[in-house]
């Protein structure tokens, strides 16, 4: 057994996000024969369907239906539960930590580098402490109990300022995802003042930005209907501000001004993963650099793509390509031909992709998309945001349960319960870097 063992050619895939599971997916298609052996390792057993989080903190949706698990989606591919520590690019070995945080360690024949990203974060007091992101469900999760947790105990203060804060949400980041989840949160506020009784306009909404625009990244013209879209919902949206100083009962703003508020979100954008930096291998901007084939240079073993790596951007010279989904799950795809291709299986071709534009759900009724640069806003656009998702969710039932769960917000009043499944230190910010430590008893 050892002998074939060795005959084995290895490749391993480091991170399950959207370039990790397709291209693990497609190599095990195109590597059918059993003298090749493709493991993934990551720190959580799914693929997370990141663009739906918002989703999942205005309960919309369950957290399971985000979540793809790689057991039985990913056939012919071992799969191993750990967080990547080291890797030893001479040795071709990698050590890793395992769940009950043994380090452990990995040969591999060919190494293809995909551990996403995390919460870009800045050297503000407090921001670590009390703000809270959305690159994880227990944040997602969190947030969404935090808040309803928050506007209970509004109900229950005698003094009105301290209320008013309890009823205070500041979400510092208007980028899609910031957007998306302040009208995703504005949706669920409004379901749970109805259901306590109280006016839901006594729910105050704070988006800040350090930007000029709302989304610039769909252009100026759907940037300004999303903006029309989050004052009519009564977003006080403040531009060309952040944050100074966070604390459990107030912000300070940059313009030194102090808001009363009990709940920040922090969605100002992404860094590549900690894994990185340890390599001791060129960057750019903080990611990765590779080549348009997505080989690591002097590293003809070594690929690498998605939110870690400096893609270079072959439609655009000189620029390299934004970390979104789109672009993730189809250099996943160039990947798998690619490695496979080192291998003595097709050809390598490097990796070009026109942007297909973006889709923006704007809470109930409301979305903006520009699909092949077609510009929509309104019902036709949540028509394709959602279409769009259904169709991007690389499984069938959940695929059946998110489009359930739209149905089911569609016909009914959202359900308001805070169900305590994610702590304060399971959505800290560190947490989604990697595994945490193992329970007592």
């Amino acid at each position: 057994m050892g002998g074939y063992r060795q005959m084995v050619t290895s490749v391993v895939i480091v991170g399950s996000g959207f370039t990790g599971f397709e291209c693990a997916r497609r190599l095990a298609r195109l590597l059918r024969k059993d003298d090749v052996e493709v493991t993934i390792i990551s720190p959580v057993d799914y693929m997370l369907y990141t663009p739906l989080l918002p989703d999942v903190a205005g309960g919309v949706v369950d957290a399971r239906f985000v979540a793809i698990p790689l057991a039985g989606s990913l056939k012919r591919v071992r799969a191993i539960r750990g967080r990547v520590d080291h890797v030893d690019l001479q040795a071709h070995r990698l050590q890793y930590t395992d769940l009950e945080q043994r380090t452990r360690e990995l040969s591999w024949d060919r190494l293809v580098l995909t551990p996403g990203s995390v919460t870009r974060l800045f050297d503000i007091p407090g921001l670590a402490q009390y703000a809270r992101g959305l690159k994880s469900t227990a944040e997602a999760l969190y947030l969404r109990d935090h808040v309803l947790q928050q506007l209970e105990l509004s109900c229950l203060e005698d003094d009105a300022e301290l209320a008013q804060a309890r009823r205070t949400i500041v979400v510092v980041g208007a980028s899609y995802s910031g957007t998306e989840l302040v009208l995703q949160l504005r949706a669920l506020a409004n379901a749970a003042a109805k259901q306590m009784n109280f006016d839901p306009a006594a729910v105050k909404f704070l988006l800040l930005d350090v930007a000029e625009q709302v989304m610039p990244e769909v252009g100026e013209k759907l940037g300004n209907r999303a903006q029309r879209v989050l004052r009519r919902r009564g977003i006080d949206v403040r531009l060309g501000m952040t944050l100074n100083e966070v604390h459990p009962d107030h912000v300070v703003l940059s313009d030194d001004s102090r808001v009363a508020a009990h709940t920040v979100a922090w969605v100002t954008g992404v860094t590549a993963a900690p894994l990185i930096e340890t390599l001791n291998l060129p960057t750019e901007n903080g990611r990765l650099t590779v080549q348009t084939d997505l080989s690591v240079p002097g590293h003809p073993d070594v690929f690498a793509a998605g939110d870690a790596a400096a893609v270079p951007d072959v439609t655009r010279p000189g620029m390299i390509t934004p970390p979104t989904a789109q672009h993730a799950t189809r250099q996943g795809k160039t990947l798998a031909k690619n490695v496979a291709a080192s291998l003595g299986r097709g050809k390598k071709r490097d990796y070009k992709h026109h942007d297909m534009g973006l889709v923006v759900d704007l809470g109930p009724h409301q979305a903006v998309a520009n699909p092949l640069k077609i510009p929509l806003s309104g019902f036709p656009a949540k028509c394709v945001t959602r279409g769009y998702h259904l169709y991007a969710i690389p499984r069938g039932v959940n695929r059946w349960a998110v489009a359930l769960a739209y149905l089911t917000d569609a016909l009914f009043a959202r359900s308001v319960v805070s169900l305590g499944l994610s702590t304060q230190s399971d959505a800290q910010f560190s947490s989604s870097e990697g595994i945490p430590l193992p329970q007592a008893g």
